[in-house]
Order: structure tokens, then sequence, then C-alpha cells
């Protein structure tokens, strides 16, 4: 493997590799949940848990991973997530309790943050500008393989060898990717020695623990007292936050105001908030309308959904090229529209009297729409971002993707429940809940023409990572 050192194109597949076992086991578990509460003895809700303390997990850890990135080097990071995402997915597959499972998946949460940030950082740092969006598309791409093969593969070992399966597959990649991550990833570096605000660590994570928590399980709660009381509490630990970042700008923040100064960066946060909170939100109530209101099995269901994961990463890899060639705010405007009006056909549809397969046709738009968005909006939100400060920036962008997902997809539900006295029935409801995820793509789309222009010839940032010489 020695002779791949630094080879950008095998880095990108070391990379992919990793970054495909993260969101394959945020979708995989998901078939396994009848398997796992029979096994166990567990309730619904215990077992719930296994879903949400993932998504909690990464969200509260991405910002400080960014960061560690920065400090102790992105493939330092990169191959420690990574190790403990194996090792907390062979705890998973031993669990002999509920409480253990989610106890695991916490570990396996936190190995997928340490990861994902580095996951981008080196992609920037490997590929020159002129091929990054094509690195990036095709990075983008295997989160749309992890979407379609989760569900799929999850039931084929569920029924095979057992729902810890969906779990012990992990071992045998992970162990690959940690070889492969030593030898094969280059030890880039911007040489400036970062150190960790520990405070503020302490800080971002109690305000987003609080946030993620409230939107995850506010539905569960039916929004009473403790949900307000944890809102509260984020907004409270969030301002002290922004005020030591305030203070620290000077030495390492967490949150370097520098980068919120880079328009098509902040601007591009909005965008990848809105975006990836309205797929999410579609999905959901696009899942919940074929099995409850159209009587569908959950087989089923899956095969409706799946032409939009399908298109949306075989676009990805084309959106990435031409990211490469022309205007990436193009690419965007054109992605959330085309994903709007493939919402708004699907909410036309949605009136009980037609067949399920005339929902295949706007699923594929709607996948059209959100393939284009990938790839073109973290080249775009990277693409003025000074190589010391990538660590920071991709830390950031993946928690205001995670974070849109949760406001977005909790805010679509909650729509669907109040306005089901209104409009007389679940169906009703949850088409005119899709007004959500259409709004915020109209704002997202309105968000791409506020981006600067790209110049015809952009110089690379002033500060370049250098490898560092092997162990």
């Amino acid at each position: 493997m020695n002779r791949l050192r630094g080879n950008p194109w095998a880095t990108l597949v070391v990379l992919s590799l990793g970054y495909f076992m993260t969101l394959l086991d945020s979708t995989i578990v998901t078939i396994a949940i009848p398997s796992i509460i029979d096994s166990m003895h567990a309730t619904l809700p215990q077992v719930l848990w296994a879903l949400n303390s993932y998504i909690i997990a990464i969200t509260v850890l991405l910002i400080t991973a960014g960061r560690l990135g920065d400090r102790y080097g992105p493939r330092q990071i990169f191959v420690v997530g990574v190790l403990l995402f194996t090792v907390a997915s062979l705890l998973c597959g031993l669990a002999t309790g509920p409480g253990i499972l989610v106890g695991a998946r916490v570990l396996q949460g936190a190995g997928a943050a340490l990861l994902m940030p580095q996951s981008l950082t080196l992609i920037v740092a490997s590929f020159p500008r002129e091929r990054r969006g094509t690195a990036l598309g095709v990075w983008a791409a295997i989160g749309g393989v992890a979407s379609v093969l989760g569900p799929a593969l999850g039931g084929l070992l569920v029924n095979a060898a057992g729902w810890r399966w969906i779990f012990l597959i992990n071992l045998p990649i992970g162990v690959l990717v940690v070889v492969a991550g030593l030898t094969i990833v280059s030890d880039l570096r911007t040489g400036r020695q970062h150190s960790l605000d520990v405070l503020g660590v302490g800080i971002a994570s109690v305000a987003l623990a609080c946030f993620a928590y409230a939107v995850t399980n506010g539905a569960d709660h039916h929004w009473g007292p403790l949900i307000w009381a944890l809102l509260a509490a984020a907004a409270l630990f969030g301002t002290g936050f922004t005020v030591r970042q305030r203070q620290r700008q000077d030495s390492d923040p967490l949150v370097p105001f520098a980068l919120l100064r880079i328009r098509s960066y902040t601007v591009t946060l909005g965008i990848a908030a809105a975006g990836t909170g309205a797929t999410f939100a579609i999905t959901v109530v696009a899942a919940l309308y074929f099995q409850s209101v159209l009587g569908l099995s959950a087989f089923r269901a899956g095969v409706i959904l799946a032409p939009a994961s399908a298109m949306s990463m075989l676009i990805a890899l084309v959106a990435g090229r031409l990211a490469d060639r022309i205007e990436g705010r193009y690419i965007l405007l054109t992605g959330m529209v085309v994903q709007g009006a493939g919402i708004l056909w699907t909410a036309l549809l949605m009136t009980g009297s037609v067949h399920w397969t005339a929902f295949l046709a706007p699923m594929a738009v709607i996948g059209t729409g959100n393939g284009c968005s990938i790839a073109p909006r973290t080249t775009v939100a990277m693409r003025e971002v000074p190589q010391a400060l990538t660590g920071a920036a991709s830390g950031i962008l993946e928690t205001m993707r995670q974070l849109g997902a949760m406001v977005f997809t909790a805010g679509a539900v909650a729509l669907v429940q109040g306005l089901q006295s209104v409009t007389g029935g679940s169906g009703p409801a949850m088409r005119a809940a899709m007004v959500l995820p259409i709004a915020v793509l109209a704002l997202g789309a309105m968000a791409c023409l506020a981006l600067p222009r790209e110049a015809a010839e952009q110089a690379e940032p002033a500060v370049h990572a250098q490898p560092v010489p092997s162990d």
C-alpha cells in the first residue's frame, strides 16, 4: 500500500468507506427494530433510543471533532473515529439489554462524529480546486448508496443471521479502513499548533445536547414543560457559548468568527440546513403516508422511496463534475427548484385515490433535485475557507446539516399532528404538511441568489497543509 500513500483517489476511497459505514448505520437499524424488541424483551421507546442516541451524539460532537482534527491532524482523528466506531459496533452486536445497546450506540455516534468532518477536510486538502467538485460528488454519492442499501441489507441480515449482524458487519470494514487510513492517507497538517477550548467544548456540548434531545423527543413528550425547559437551557448555554467564543477569537476558538465573514460559507450553511431538512422531512412524511394511509407494507414503501435515493446518488456524481466547470450557485438553485417541484407533485397525488406506482416518478424528481445540491453546496461552502480552518468549517457545516434534519423533521411531524383535527384525518394533514419542506426549499433557493459570483481564476488559500513524514 505504500505506493498508494498520498494518492488522492485512493485516499477518497478510504474516506468514502468510513463515511459509508456511518451513514449505513443511521438507516440499517430501523428495519431491525421488531427483532430487537423481541430478542431483548424491550419496549418500543427503549429501542427507539438506539436510533435517537446515535443522532444526538453525532450532533453534539461534530464541532468539537472538527477542531480536534485541526489540532492533532485530520488523519489521526479520522483513524481514531473509525476505530471507536468499530469497537462500538462490536459492543452493539454483543449487547444483552436495551441500556447496553443505547450506550454502545452513543459510542458509535461519537466515532462517527470524529471521522465525518475529517473526511471532508482531507478531501479538500488532497484534491486541487479544479477536481474538488468531482471528488466531493463521489463522496456525496456514497451517501446515496448507504441510504438505498441500509434497509435492504438490514432486512437481508436480520432474516439470514439475526439483528446482531447489522452491527457486526462493520468489523471487517472498520479494520480495513483503519489499516488503509494509516498506510494510504497522508498526514496533512497546516504546521501550526492549535489549542483546544475545553470550557467551550463543554458549553457547546450541553447546548447542543439540550436542543437535540428536545427536538428529537418533543413529540413523545407532547411538547410539554420539560421540552420547553430544555429549549430554554439550550438558548442560555448557546448565548454563553457565543460570549465565550468572542473572548477566544485570538486563541483558537471552536467557531472562528473569520469563517462567518466569508459570505459564500455563511450563506451555504443556511442552504445546507434547508436542503437536508427538507429531504428528511419529505422522507418521513411520505413514509408515514404510504404505510398509515395507503396501507402499504414497509417493503413496498421502501420501493417507492428508492428512486429518490438512487437518483440522488447518480445525479450527485454528475453535479460534482459540473461544479468544477460552472458556478455552483446555479446548480444549487436548480436543485432546490427541482426538488421543490417534486415535493409539490407528490402532495398533489396524496388524495388517497391514486395507485402507489404513481409516486415513483415524483420521487425520482425529488432525488434529482437533491442530487444537484449535495456536492455543489460543499464545494461552494469550502471554496474560500483557508486551509488552517477547514477542520472547524467542516464540523460546523456537518452540524448545520444535522440540525436542519432534526428541526424540520420534527416540525413536519408536529405539523401533521396539529393539522389532523383541522383537516379531518391523517391523509389530508400529511398532504398539508408538505408545505413545510416546499417553503424551506423556497427559502434555500432565495439564499442561492445571495451567493457571491465565483471569480474566473481563484487562487488557492494562502495556508497549505503539508504532509508530515511517515511515523
